[in-house]
């Protein structure tokens, strides 16, 4: 017998809370079509100051009603999911702007295998998101694309169906309104089945309980945050990418310009910037993948995902990092002996201390990608220790198997 217990957090929703409930009620029968034995129809009212409360108990045992002290929006569904007794979980908001109509259908593809369905505002239904939050959250959901290596179009809806089972994976959460993309952006680093159904979306009435920037940031650093706990190589990588183009072009320019007979000498300065940015470029790489290592220590099992490509087909580059160190190494040391052969370090020179501090640079540059590798190279042997030992308790076990197959066939 499956069940599907929706959850409907409401704060001071007197005016459409019985709407909301009504609807919910509606969709039993079509929930009996698509294999839904049972609905289950749960209000928590996060400390409402209004007719709330009084309002959901007006429904008497068709509704569940659970009152607490104001927790936030996170904290009311993860009350509703405790209370739950569904297979299936169940939510959206209080104030109609999402149609609990879409539930049978999003349940339909749950039971066909799925571990969370949402309800995608962005995938093509009718929606009347102001533009702002329109574009913000096509925003996050590329951001959550970036950072998670999976394309999804609403990374922030608040109608979802997932199975109670995967909760401790998804766990914890936050109380506040980011409890949506923080689930969107485990769930992806987790690896389960997501799904996405296009819903139509209606603009609340009133004023919107949601504020742009403020919730807006809110929003970004929970996905940038939990993102950072799964592949941090992914986000170090992609800012360490970044300013290694930026050294790129800031080069490029007075390269070209000699080239092409533009502009004759050299720009130092402009050089000189693009090196500290390469180097700083690497640094954030390097220290992303040692991150990297970490988080696969934690969590036991290799979720690391590389920069370019889905979980497990990431190049670890890290592996070269100890020859790359020392070839920078002795390019900065290099550097340094041809200034000096040369006397470009004559201080009568304008720009004497250019091969010094780029000999530095290179040198640096240098020992931070050998202290990466070795410190990779620690934690890879640290992850791998728990089995090698599991395996070398079994040794003699499985010495005596092989001694008693050898001696079976030598008798025989």
């Amino acid at each position: 017998m499956t069940t599907l217990s929706v959850v409907i957090p409401a704060y001071n929703e007197e005016d459409g809370i019985a709407a909301i409930v009504e609807r919910v009620l509606a969709i039993a029968p079509a929930l009996q079509q698509v294999g839904v034995d049972s609905l289950e129809c749960i209000v928590v009212d996060d400390g409402s100051k209004d007719r709330t409360a009084e309002i959901v108990m007006g429904y008497g045992e068709r509704v569940r009603l659970i009152r607490q002290q104001n927790r936030g929006y996170g904290g009311a569904l993860k009350t509703g999911f405790c209370a739950a007794q569904g297979e299936l979980l169940g939510f959206l908001d209080a104030d109609s702007t999402y149609p609990p109509e879409y539930f049978p259908q999003m349940c339909r593809v749950a039971l066909d295998g799925a571990d969370l369905v949402i309800g995608s505002r962005m995938a093509g239904e009718r929606s009347e998101m102001p533009l702002v939050r329109r574009v913000g959250n096509f925003i996050f959901a590329n951001l959550l694309s970036l950072v998670a290596g999976v394309q999804i179009s609403d990374s922030a809806s608040g109608q979802r169906v997932l199975r109670r089972s995967i909760l401790p994976m998804l766990y914890p959460l936050p109380n506040t309104l980011d409890f949506t993309p923080a689930m969107s952006t485990r769930a992806l680093h987790e690896s389960l089945r997501i799904v996405e159904v296009p819903i139509p979306y209606r603009e609340r009435s009133g004023r919107s309980k949601l504020s742009v920037v403020h919730d807006g940031l809110r929003f970004f650093k929970s996905i940038v945050w939990t993102a950072l706990t799964y592949n941090p190589v992914r986000i170090f990588g992609g800012f360490g990418a970044l300013l290694l183009l930026a050294a790129l072009l800031l080069a490029s320019v007075p390269l070209l310009g000699n080239a092409f007979g533009l502009s004759s000498g050299w720009d130092f300065p402009q050089l000189f910037g693009a090196l500290v940015l390469a180097v700083a470029g690497i640094t954030l790489y390097t220290t992303g993948t040692s991150f990297s290592y970490i988080v696969m220590l934690f969590h036991k099992r290799p979720i690391r995902q590389g920069l370019f490509g889905p979980r497990g087909n990431g190049r670890k580059i890290e592996k070269h990092y100890w020859w790359l160190g020392m070839l920078a190494i002795v390019a900065g040391i290099a550097t340094y002996g041809v200034a000096v052969f040369f006397n470009l370090t004559d201080p009568a020179l304008a720009n004497s201390w250019f091969a010094p501090v780029v000999s530095a640079l290179l040198v640096l540059t240098g020992v931070q990608l050998m202290s990466a590798w070795s410190l990779a190279r620690m934690l890879a042997e640290l992850s791998r220790r728990e089995v090698e030992a599991a395996a070398d308790l079994n040794w003699n076990e499985r010495g005596h198997i092989i001694s008693d197959v050898a001696m079976q066939r030598a008798v025989s």
